[in-house]
């Protein structure tokens, strides 16, 4: 009971500290790892212990599924160079510049060990960026970029993370295990897209929309622990399942099941957002507790300049990446840009899981866990903090992207249904005719000459001939995802007060 008292307490803070964060217009990451970190100090604070096992599937699949279901293709087809220098070229500098340093301040740390522990820091978290950024409406390329990192990146780290891990608890690897494990992430891709195709199968005959939200859990966990059944890699099998899955969707996921499970889901990612924080901080208190005056000193030490090298390296390479884009490619990055990405390398909930993962008998897993929480918390605050003063003095504008790209399918569906209401000269047709070129839901029981079910009969039949336009819109790469939900979301709600 004292267990589930004290879930309900840091709930209710959760809660307190993203209300606050909204009135600052701050991320509410940043203020959740303040909170965290003050927790791992307060007295008498609550126990929790999780299997360092079950860590990366409880909180990085729901949060990877979550943020790849949103994901455009067609952007990151797009801007596809910036991404992969970020994923690849950013996240493997970071985790070589971590493990030197790592090794200069504590030359008995083995290299594999040192190697794990930048993998550890090197993927930045766009939860926290793009809470700040979509409500100051920046260049639509700018978060395209970020979150196909965030993405992506995870996949990268942690390819590096397990074989670290491993050659550090014995493991050996030649060069075509890492052959091999790199050709289970291209498999991972496979099975992940077969695996959504199969499950949209299933989810087609649920009508029910608490049945149809837990299948969609087991199957996220599911996914995971299959794909770490098969050897594959987990990141890259959920990423491909959840891109398939948001490709299968609106046409066969009714707007009843899908409107309650976008918000299940949100409530779910920010929930265990909470949870990361609140498990890693109560770890650093016995650490803290363990440790001689002289030791905590070192620690803090050797965690501040690991955070230090990380914002270092990143907004270094994303300068030198902007001069060599200017000179050698097409797509010309602004400094300002160029600023605001290298600056938005907040860390999160991966970085939180992976330190909690490292298996007991890791060695200086205590120092691990301190530079994980150290960077989390460093980059939330310090980043996270400034990256909206620093996006309104370099004065960056939304080009407009995602809004000019919704105008034209609502050009496109406002045909589609005058289409289908000008083959019809009945007096429901007439009717009808108003409310399917406007952006407003009508009132269902508003008073008409023509009877409620005659009325919602056509609505229904435009709403489907709507949808599936739609679909072709984005399937043809003419508006991408961002514009595409906002409009789905529109006929979602139509078809609920109709239905």
């Amino acid at each position: 009971m004292p267990l589930f008292q004290s879930l309900l307490v840091l709930l209710v803070c959760a809660v307190a500290l993203t209300t606050l964060a909204r009135r600052l217009q701050l991320p509410y990451p940043s203020l959740l790892a303040l909170g965290g970190t003050l927790l791992a100090f307060f007295p008498h604070a609550p126990t929790f212990e999780l299997e360092p096992e079950l860590t990366l599937a409880l909180f990085v699949a729901p949060a990877l599924l979550d943020a790849a279901f949103d994901t455009s293709l067609r952007d990151l087809k797009r801007y596809w160079v910036p991404v992969i220098t970020l994923v690849v070229v950013a996240v493997g500098i970071t985790t070589v510049a971590v493990a030197w340093l790592l090794r200069q301040m504590v030359p008995e740390m083995p290299w594999s060990a040192a190697i794990a522990v930048g993998a550890i820091v090197a993927p930045p978290d766009a939860v926290a960026a793009s809470a700040v950024m979509r409500r100051l409406r920046i260049p639509h390329r700018i978060l395209v970029i970020l979150e196909g990192e965030s993405l992506l990146n995870d996949a990268t780290a942690l390819l590096v993370y397990r074989i670290a891990v491993s050659v550090t608890m014995g493991a050996t690897f030649s060069g075509s295990t890492t052959v091999l494990l790199s050709v289970a992430m291209i498999a991972g891709g496979v099975v992940g897209f077969l695996l959504a195709h199969l499950v949209m199968r299933v989810m087609r005959r649920i009508t029910d929309a608490p049945s149809a939200i837990v299948l969609q859990f087991v199957s996220a966990f599911g996914v995971w622990i299959l794909a770490e059944e098969l050897g594959l890699s987990p990141i890259v099998t959920i990423v491909a399942y959840a891109i398939t899955a948001a490709r299968l969707a609106p046409q066969n996921q009714p707007a009843a099941l899908r409107l309650p499970s976008y918000a299940v889901w949100e409530t779910v990612v920010f929930v265990l957002n909470v949870l990361a924080f609140v498990l890693i901080g109560l770890q650093i208190r016995p650490i803290y507790e363990d440790l001689a005056p002289h030791e905590r000193w070192h620690y803090l030490q050797i965690a501040l300049s690991v955070l230090g090298m990380v914002i270092g390296v990143r907004v270094t390479w994303v300068l030198i990446y902007n001069r060599l884009a200017n000179w050698l490619s097409q797509f010309k990055p602004t400094i300002g840009g160029s600023l605001v990405v290298g600056w938005s390398g907040m860390r999160g909930i991966v970085t939180l899981a992976t330190a909690y993962a490292l298996p007991a008998g890791f060695p200086h897993r205590d120092l691990a866990v301190v530079c994980a929480f150290a960077v989390v918390v460093g980059t939330l605050v310090v980043q996270g903090m400034t990256l909206r003063p620093l996006i309104l003095a370099l004065k960056l504008r939304d080009d407009g992207t995602v809004e000019r790209e919704v105008r034209r399918a609502q050009d496109v569906l406002a045909l589609v249904a005058l289409e289908i209401l000008e083959e019809d000269d009945s007096e429901t047709a007439r009717t009808l005719r108003d409310e399917f070129v406007t952006t407003e839901v009508a009132d269902p029981d508003a008073p008409h000459a023509t009877s409620r079910e005659a009325r919602n009969r056509l609505r229904e039949r435009i709403i489907a001939s709507q949808r599936r336009a739609l679909v072709s819109l984005r399937d043809t790469a003419e508006i991408g995802d961002d514009a595409f939900h906002r409009l789905e979301e529109h006929l979602d709600r139509i078809e609920v007060v109709v239905s």
